[in-house]
């Protein structure tokens, strides 16, 4: 029994962590700003040196970028604030009903808010010894899941009493994303007012040179492209999967083929009816939503398609939630 005088202990519990990118508090230049600062001064998301970055990024995208990326995010806001972040924060609350009482599930971003840091000293205050930090990217990129790791980093070396760590290996591959991804497309395609005749896997895009470098993200990206098409062929014999790499920026070589190049030759080319998934994202968000749903539609329909249809991300659907669930027990293996 403790002494009277003692502070409060909390009883020992098990945490898990799920982790997306991030986004701006509100769909504003300010806010945007905000974000955009914290999300392109990271070394691993921009790999060029600072002396060379640092005049760039506050000079001129500070103070160009932030408008546009404001009204494209004003498109997509919801009640209930950005895509991202209302998707991530039901991902969590349902998530917490499937493991129960016993875990304890919150949720954090890598840039703007929730702070990764600040979610897990809550954790650890409620009594998580034990956390598991779920990186929601399926593809590993040194530009997504490792800086998620170095953000961990840097909130463990401000904590004294720091909490045992897993961390959600990539999933791109595994058998339970394939399964998730197959029947949800399926569900989505079955659903449409007309038969696609090309299904466009389009993946966010990275600078060719990070292939280069050593980072697996593009062969990731293909093996599940290639996986989630087989498993589709015998259901959908006659659609052509193709797959594409979104969002370029700045003048660098990205990986190719862009998908804006793409939905624009297909249209060219003779496609009409053409639907787009975005499998290297968890949740829906501004390069699903208004890159592809509303840019990509434009893009295509301009060039002489006539159906154009943008599937959601697996978001809490069954499917989805269905593969998160048995990721996360699998990784508490021994913790519950």
């Amino acid at each position: 029994m403790l002494p009277p005088n003692h502070p409060p202990v909390a009883a020992p519990r098990v945490g898990v962590l799920l982790v997306n990118l991030g986004t701006p508090d509100a769909p504003t230049p300010q806010a945007v700003r905000r974000y955009l600062k914290q999300f392109l001064s990271d070394r691993r998301v921009v790999e060029i040196p600072k002396l060379v970055w640092w005049p760039i990024l506050n000079g001129i995208i500070l103070n160009t970028r932030p408008k546009k990326s404001a009204h494209a995010y004003a498109q997509v806001w919801t009640n209930d604030g950005s895509p991202l972040a209302a998707i991530t924060k039901t991902q969590a609350e349902e998530l917490q009903k499937l493991l129960g009482d016993g875990v304890m599930v919150r949720w954090g971003m890598r840039y703007g808010n929730p702070a990764m840091g600040a979610e897990i000293e809550a954790m650890k205050q409620a009594g998580c010894e034990r956390i598991l930090i779920a990186p929601l990217y399926p593809q590993y990129s040194g530009a997504t899941t490792a800086t998620v790791i170095d953000e961990l980093g840097r909130a463990l070396a401000a904590m004294r009493w720091q909490p045992a760590l897993r961390t959600l290996p990539p999933y791109y591959d595994d058998p339970l994303h394939i399964t998730a991804l197959r029947s949800d497309i399926a569900r989505q395609l079955d659903a449409l007012p007309f038969r696609p005749e090309v299904l466009l896997l389009s993946f966010h895009g990275m600078p060719e040179r990070t292939l280069h470098l050593g980072d697996p993200y593009h062969c990731q990206c293909r093996k599940t492209a290639r996986l989630l098409s087989e498993a589709l062929s015998s259901g959908y014999p006659d659609l052509r999967v193709e797959v594409s790499f979104q969002s370029r920026f700045g003048r660098a070589k990205w990986l190719e083929p862009a998908t804006d190049a793409v939905l624009e030759a297909e249209a060219k080319g003779g496609t009409k009816r053409l639907a787009i998934a975005a499998p290297g994202f968890s949740a829906d968000c501004l390069e699903t939503a208004e890159e592809l749903a509303i840019r990509g539609r434009e893009q295509f329909l301009e060039a002489g398609g006539t159906d154009f249809a943008a599937l959601d991300c697996l978001n809490t659907s069954p499917a989805g939630m269905a593969m998160l669930e048995a990721l996360v027990r699998r990784e508490l293996a021994g913790w519950i």
